[in-house]
This record gives C-alpha cells, sequence and structure tokens, in this order.
C-alpha cells in the first residue's frame, strides 16, 4: 500500500495537468450522474402525491435546485459585497458611505467610468450598427453561409485568446526598428512613424499623421483617447458577427411580400432599410443591444491582458479588481462592485420587460 502510495504521490508530481484533465472529467461525469439522480428521485417521489398536489410540486421538482443554487451563489454573496462596502479595507470598522464617496469622486474612479461611457457608446452602437448593416448585405449574397462564418468565427475566441491576437497586431517598436506589429509594419512601409497604440493616452489625434511632415498643424483635441480606442476596437470585433447572426435571423423573418410591395410603390433600397427593415426588427435590435451593453459594463478580460489597466485604461471591473486584490481594500472593492452591479439592473429591467412584452404579443 506504501509503495502504491508513493507511485500515485509521484504520478501527480510528474503528471499535474494530466490529474487536473481527470479530476474534471470525474467531476463533470459525477455532477451529470448526481444531476440526474436527484431529478429522477425527486420526480418519483412527487408522482406519489394525489393529482391536485403534484401539479403544484412538479414545478418545483425542477425549479428548486436552479432556485437554491442561485440563491447560495448569487444572491447571498451579493447581499454579503453590499454589506462590506460599509466597513473599511479590513471589514472591521463601519465607514457609512465613505467607500462610495470614493468610488465616485476619485481621479482614477471618473478615468474608469469616462472608459466605461466610451466603452459603452463606441461597443454597442457601432458592433450592432454593423451587425445589423452586415446581416442585411449578407442576405443577397450568394456566399451567405461562408460570409456569416467568417464574420461570427471571433465569437469562438476567448476575450483572452483575442487579446493575445491584437497584442500582436498592436505591438510597437521605436522609430528606426523592425516592426513586428501589423499595424506599425503597415505604416513604416506607408512612411509613417510607428505609433504606440496601447501607449497612446493623450486626447489628440496628432500622433496618427506623425510622419507625414505635417507636424506643425494645431492637432485636434479629441476626449478619446489613442489606447482605450484600441482596446474598444477589439471588443467590436468580437461583437460583431453575434449580433449579425441574431439580426440576420430577424431579418430573415420578414415577409418577402413586404419588401417587394415597397418596391413596387417605388421605394428605395435605402428607404426599405430605414422604413421597413428597421422597425420590423426594432424588438431584436434592442435585445441585441441591451445585450451587448451588459457584456460592456463588465468587460474586464481585454483590458487586464492588454495594458493591465495602466496608462489611464481603467474600467470599473478592472479598477475594483486592483481596488479588492492589490490594494487589499474590500470596502473599496465591494462598493465598486455595487456601483457596477446597480448599473447593469436597469439595463436588464429594461430587458426582460421587453421580452415580456413579446412573450404577451405573440
Amino acid at each position: 500500500m506504501d509503495l502504491m502510495g508513493f507511485g500515485l504521490l509521484g504520478f501527480a508530481g510528474a503528471q499535474p495537468n494530466l490529474l487536473r484533465v481527470l479530476t474534471a472529467v470525474v467531476a463533470i461525469a459525477l455532477g451529470s450522474v448526481g444531476t440526474f439522480a436527484i431529478f429522477y428521485g425527486l420526480n418519483l417521489l412527487v408522482e406519489r402525491f394525489p393529482r391536485p398536489w403534484k401539479d403544484r410540486l412538479l414545478p418545483w421538482v425542477y425549479m428548486g435546485p436552479a432556485v437554491l443554487m442561485l440563491t447560495a451563489y448569487l444572491v447571498l454573496p451579493t447581499l454579503q459585497t453590499l454589506y462590506i462596502s460599509f466597513f473599511d479595507n479590513r471589514s472591521e470598522k463601519f465607514v457609512g458611505l465613505k467607500n462610495y464617496v470614493f468610488a465616485l469622486t476619485n481621479p482614477d474612479m471618473i478615468i474608469a467610468f469616462r472608459n466605461n461611457l466610451l466603452w459603452l457608446v463606441l461597443v454597442s452602437g457601432l458592433s450592432v450598427g454593423l451587425g445589423l448593416i452586415i446581416a442585411v448585405l449578407v442576405d443577397r449574397v450568394k456566399y451567405e453561409a461562408a460570409a456569416k462564418s467568417l464574420i461570427f468565427l471571433p465569437m469562438a475566441i476567448s476575450f483572452v485568446g483575442a487579446s493575445v491576437i491584437w497584442r500582436f497586431i498592436y505591438a510597437f517598436k521605436p522609430a528606426g526598428s523592425d516592426q513586428i506589429g501589423l499595424l506599425n509594419a503597415v505604416r513604416q512601409t506607408v512612411g509613417l512613424d510607428p505609433l504606440g497604440w496601447l501607449i497612446e493616452r493623450d486626447g489628440l489625434l496628432e500622433p496618427l499623421w506623425s510622419g507625414l511632415g505635417v507636424e506643425n498643424l494645431t492637432p485636434l483635441p479629441t476626449l478619446l483617447p489613442l489606447n482605450t480606442l484600441a482596446l474598444i476596437a477589439i471588443m467590436i470585433w468580437l461583437q460583431t458577427g453575434f449580433c449579425m447572426v441574431l439580426l440576420s435571423a430577424a431579418v430573415k423573418g420578414i415577409p418577402k411580400d413586404v419588401i417587394e410591395a415597397a418596391r413596387i410603390d417605388g421605394a428605395n433600397e435605402f428607404q426599405i432599410f430605414r422604413r421597413i427593415i428597421i422597425p420590423m426588427i426594432m424588438p431584436t435590435i434592442t435585445v441585441v443591444t441591451t445585450t451587448v451593453v451588459v457584456a460592456v459594463l463588465k468587460v474586464f478580460d481585454i483590458v487586464y491582458v492588454m495594458t493591465g489597466g495602466n496608462l489611464d485604461t481603467d474600467v470599473i471591473a478592472s479598477r475594483m479588481i486592483k481596488e479588492m486584490f492589490n490594494f487589499r481594500n474590500f470596502g473599496r472593492g465591494s462598493a465598486i462592485a455595487t456601483v457596477l452591479l446597480i448599473a447593469v439592473i436597469p439595463v436588464m429591467v429594461t430587458n426582460i420587460r421587453r421580452f415580456t412584452q413579446q412573450e404577451a404579443n405573440r
């Protein structure tokens, strides 16, 4: 037995990754079998009750475990976070609303709010807008399936994976060095200076035309820092395919007779798009937009991998992680998490109301 134990320990030490995979497989298998056994057993138990009681209890057989999991892993942690947000960094001394004052007035938090607003407006607007335009256009091409597959492909990549890919695209070396980043290699080829896409945080457009011999022109001020825009572009690249697929399904649901009748009446393609297609798929546009908005409000991975939130690229979620785990200030981190939750709630309520209205109109 001792030899067997030492052998297992040696195997575990030599093959840690294999051991993790085996553990995951066993956990998935046991979890699936256990879940089936729970539902099957509860169903047999409910079948023994009289008919009226069975009809009342059966929905809870399927909803009960989900409600318990939701309560244990969402509701209770949320209440605990709210409680901690009223205490100091060690969760010992009650400080009232001090942490919320910090979350709403600290200069670094103001930058995070500004960046989140930029993410919110640009990602949701451009992702849904591009997705809608592409959905309408690919509906008319011969190789529709292939085109949709290529545009949807980024959705198969995780945020972290996409960030690693775009790090190589944005890679920067000083002028005079061979550029390994795709964008700077292109700029160097056409005679422009390489640009630190993830470094430039000034609200100026001047870096974009650096090397053209027009440096004496007065730079145009803007509130859109280049490094934050570079991060936003990644999210747009990821979300456009998602928006396109859902909106394409909605466009295909429009009766062909309506489109043909509009053409017969003399409407051009732009008028059909603006006056028929958009109004008829507006419920889908609303759902897609709110889904993207929620994803943007919670964005963290891209910022963390690309810049770590440095150079004024922080968003609310990345700032929360810094306060919670880097600075070990649990009160401030919990307050920021609560602010983020409050920001998401109106969007979710709007989405639920829209869904309820759609179901009522069917």
